[in-house]
């Protein structure tokens, strides 16, 4: 039986770590702040958002909403964020993508808007840019970043080691491996065009599954030995529910075959999922610290 790497192990540690930051800010009178922008009423969204507000108060964060009608205009959104860039005591700001359809085109720029000191989910390029070059620019994703939170929590040593990371997204996949390449670890993308992928997955010490499609990950990905972090969040019609119903949520992996065979592996739900929000906080905490001078 494999190893569980639990998110709430994790989630728990670092908020210990977190509050004890707060309380430092605080007593040099600075209270860390998210901002979080809305364009139009996005169920996954608005859940989203419900959750952060709910950990970042649990952990002495304040939040500022600003919520704004799906018909939004470029520039009047476009000003909201010179207007958060220009707010010092706003330390976070998270803008909920995609944005709607008719500022599409335009998205790239409004993103790029943003102060990438203030960016906690890595919106801008330049924030992105920070990833791939180990530099202090602005933050690396949420998700990837829980990845490897856990990978440390659980003292997995990246070093030396073969990693494959399964998605060639700019949102997990490709910071999964700049970050698993910062710790070390060597690096290997799979993609929709890879040829081969389940022999290339089974040769990894550490696979991170982030291909965003439902029982992609079967035992022919896998072998004894390896540690699993499976990212995805997937709906799975035919999984029983707490309510003894079937429909929940799903990883990529097909569960009952690949964990009795890994050493170790991230359940979904409970894995990734419930780290990331609190990365996302104290992603907000660091741009705080770092206005310290």
């Amino acid at each position: 039986m494999a190893k569980q790497l639990l998110g709430k192990e994790v989630t728990a540690a670092l908020n210990e770590k977190i509050m004890g930051q707060v309380a430092e800010l605080k007593e040099k009178g600075i209270e860390p702040k998210l901002c979080i922008i809305r364009v139009g009423e996005n169920s996954s969204d608005i859940s989203y958002e419900k959750g952060a507000t709910k950990r970042c108060e649990t952990l002495g964060v304040a939040v500022e909403k600003i919520l704004l009608p799906e018909e939004v205009t470029k520039e009047e959104l476009l000003a909201v964020i010179d207007k958060v860039n220009k707010d010092t005591s706003i330390h976070g700001v998270l803008l909920f993508r995609p944005l709607p359809k008719h500022l599409k085109a335009d998205q790239s720029e409004i993103e790029n808007a943003l102060d990438p000191a203030k960016d906690v989910d890595c919106m801008t390029d330049g924030s992105m840019s920070g990833v791939f070059t180990g530099k202090p620019l602005g933050f690396p994703p949420c998700t990837p970043q829980a990845c490897m939170e856990i990978l440390d929590y659980y003292g997995i040593d990246c070093k030396g080691k073969n990693a494959v990371v399964i998605g060639r997204s700019l949102v997990v996949g490709k910071p999964a491996a700049m970050m698993l390449m910062a710790k070390n670890a060597t690096v290997t993308i799979c993609h929709t065009k890879t040829v081969n992928t389940a022999e290339i997955a089974k040769n990894a010490d550490i696979l991170v599954s982030a291909a965003g499609v439902l029982n992609s990950l079967t035992k022919d990905y896998v072998r004894p030995g390896q540690v699993v972090i499976d990212v995805s969040i997937n709906w799975d019609a035919e999984k029983p529910n707490s309510k003894g119903g079937k429909g929940a949520i799903a990883g990529d992996a097909v569960y009952s075959e690949v964990e009795p065979i890994v050493e170790a592996i991230t359940p979904v739900p409970g894995g990734v999922g419930a780290v990331t929000t609190s990365v996302l906080v104290g992603h907000v905490v660091e741009a705080a610290m770092r206005t310290v001078k």
